[in-house]
């Protein structure tokens, strides 16, 4: 997605754009599985802030409606616990809160609180974080920026995600769905910063989506935008190199043929770029010192049946969630009691499964490849999932399933190019985690950019926009052209 915001940003600055793809296809995760009838998203499979690709089609001047339709969900997630409570997510914050009075016991206001200060500090502090170079000296000499660091209070940086939603909520199960979103940038909730209570405001104060034909539409309609505005593609093509020569980008080389350019955006992760495309080891080498995102196991699975228990989004909550995370970042393994999510779009669309069954998109987060055997420890995973789902729901799930395809850490790497298949690229698991991710630029290279998920401002498809977005400007500057 970023690559293809780029080039977008870039041929409406008037450059002559072309996208180098090594897949045959556009979009890099946000791609598609289709097996006997079942449609699978096969990457990113949730939709928030969709102001961000509004954005990108009103500077280039296109009516995102020719291209693109979304539509809210009423329920952002359906939570399921071990002692059979279950709590939806609603999107209204009055009936949300509702619910967790009722079902967690947690005090009138509680909620209202948390997401008033989460709400602020997203518009402050994520303002600047999320929405500017931070590797820029003039970024932090607007006065803006200056004010907004004024709310950057102490227990953000030094203490964690989990300390502070203990602080906010009295029930572990609503501290444990609150610490979950740690998960959307791959990090540790018992060690990312407090900061990271600015996520939760994305997608229970301002909403939870669904991109009318899958996530995929994202893609079709980025790769119709790019081919209007006269962007070129190039697939099944491998990029050798990067060529610079004196400081200066010259361009790249693919298949084996130079292409010349004044600007080259890597959309590659960024310790790819530096060992394969640039061949410099020491910067590759200083890249692997940041800890790795978690990645994940997904099974995608066609169901001979519709479970109406199950909404679009479905999160099945590991019964002991700290073991579970030292499991992934510290021992490096799956944890037996895994949190497992569950997304179904058939929920929302029924041409996305043959009549009367499913399409279930089955996440566990699982640590980085480091020489693990994938293949032994999916088929153990899988019996545990399909254990778990079973008592919770009340049913033997393994029965319903007639469709399989797996991906891991191994094949998230080969398909995507993500380092040891992390999903974000480093983490955010120290307080300095935000000001420590690669810059959108290379200030040793002229017209050497980067954008996606393993640079800056990280990973998830709203950031991938902005990540686009700051090139755009960063080109802008650097080339004096006229910035608006």
């Amino acid at each position: 997605v970023a690559g293809l915001a780029s080039a977008i940003r870039l041929a409406i600055l008037g450059f002559e754009t072309t996208v180098f793809e090594r897949n045959h296809y556009p979009g890099g995760k946000l791609s598609l599985i289709e097996k006997d009838g079942f449609r699978f998203d096969a990457g990113p499979s949730l939709f928030t802030q969709p102001h961000n690709i509004e954005q990108l089609f009103t500077d280039a001047g296109e009516h995102i409606n020719d291209y693109f339709q979304y539509e809210s969900v009423p329920i952002s997630c359906r939570y399921f616990y071990d002692n059979e409570k279950v709590v939806n997510a609603y999107s209204d914050t009055q009936q949300f809160e509702k619910e967790l009075q009722e079902v967690m016991g947690e005090k009138q206001g509680s909620l209202t609180n948390y997401l008033s200060q989460s709400e602020q500090l997203y518009n402050t502090i994520g303002t600047v974080f999320l929405n500017h170079s931070l590797h820029k000296r003039k970024t932090w000499l607007q006065p803006a920026i200056v004010k907004a660091l004024k709310n950057l209070r102490f227990p953000y940086l030094f203490g964690t995600l989990h300390q502070h939603n203990q602080k906010r909520f009295s029930n572990p199960q609503t501290i444990q769905l609150f610490n979950r979103f740690a998960t959307y940038n791959g990090s540790n909730p018992y060690q990312t910063p407090g900061m990271m209570s600015l996520i939760p405001h994305l997608e229970l104060n301002e909403g939870t989506f669904y991109p009318k034909g899958g996530m995929i539409s994202i893609t079709n309609a980025l790769y119709q935008l790019a081919l209007k505005k006269g962007v070129r593609f190039h697939f099944n093509t491998s990029v050798q190199s990067i060529i610079h020569h004196q400081g200066k980008i010259k361009g790249i080389a693919a298949n084996n043929e130079n292409h010349f350019a004044d600007v080259v955006v890597s959309n590659a992760d960024i310790y790819f770029t530096y060992q394969q495309l640039l061949k410099d080891e020491s910067k590759a080498t200083k890249v692997l010192k940041q800890e790795r995102s978690c990645s994940g196991v997904i099974f995608y699975w066609g169901m001979n049946r519709e479970f109406q228990q199950l909404h679009l989004h479905n999160i099945f909550f590991s019964g002991n969630y700290k073991a579970e995370f030292d499991h992934i970042f510290q021992l490096k393994k799956l944890f037996h009691d895994p949190t497992v999510y569950i997304n179904i779009t058939s929920k929302m669309e029924t041409g996305h499964a043959p009549t009367g069954k499913e399409n279930w998109f089955v996440l566990v987060n699982a640590p980085s490849h480091t020489q693990q055997n994938w293949e032994q420890l999916k088929l153990q995973l899988k019996q545990n999932i399909l254990q778990k789902l079973s008592k919770v729901l009340g049913e033997d799930i393994g029965a319903a399933i007639e469709v399989e395809e797996t991906l891991d850490p191994i094949s998230i790497e080969s398909k995507t190019g993500s380092y040891l298949g992390a999903l974000y690229g480093t983490s955010s698991n120290s307080r300095m985690a935000a000001f420590n991710r690669h810059p959108n630029f290379q200030s040793h290279i002229k017209g050497l950019y980067f954008c996606g998920g393993s640079v800056h401002p990280g990973g998830g498809i709203p950031l991938c926009f902005k990540s686009a977005e700051i090139v755009s400007k960063l080109v802008q500057e650097d080339y004096k052209m006229n910035v608006q």
